[in-house]
């Protein structure tokens, strides 16, 4: 028996419980940068429809009233805009599942009441407010600000 070469079991138990701990390893690290991926794209996607959306409410007359609307139900604001009725505004093809929650009013408290609120006078400066979900999950919110021109 000395003489015979070869591995015995229990060093073939060993190597292959390394070999499964390294796979693990490797399985957990794939899945984890798998997350991180559909994270990152998710975010970007919910940050490009909310840069677009801003730029869209920004191109359209001002109105110094508070509004809201949502995309894509596309339920018009209480108080539409005047451009509201002619926009026409849908959400893009190829955004399954985002939706898209604009709304506007005062920038700042104008009335001293410590909230910023309808009851604060349009100064000529208007706040948008654009919130991105996706599957009930709010993704990105962007907040800016146009001005009467």
């Amino acid at each position: 028996m000395e003489r015979e070469k070869g591995f015995s079991l229990i060093e073939v138990m060993i190597a292959v419980a390394l070999l499964g701990v390294v796979a693990v390893a490797f399985l957990s690290a794939l899945g984890t940068g798998s997350k991180a991926i559909f994270i990152a794209d998710e975010r970007a996607t919910a940050e490009s429809l909310a840069r677009t959306e801003m730029e869209y409410v920004r191109n359209q007359d001002y109105s110094g009233a508070p509004w809201a609307y949502d995309l894509p139900s596309g339920t018009p604001p209480a108080d539409p805009p005047t451009w509201w009725a002619s926009a026409n505004h849908t959400l893009p093809a190829g955004y399954d599942g985002y939706t898209v929650d604009v709304s506007t009013g005062p920038s700042h408290d104008t009335n001293g009441d410590g909230d910023i609120d309808e009851d604060d006078i349009d100064d000529g400066i208007q706040k948008i407010i654009v919130v991105i979900t996706h599957h009930d999950k709010e993704i990105f919110t962007l907040e800016g600000y146009r001005s009467l021109r």
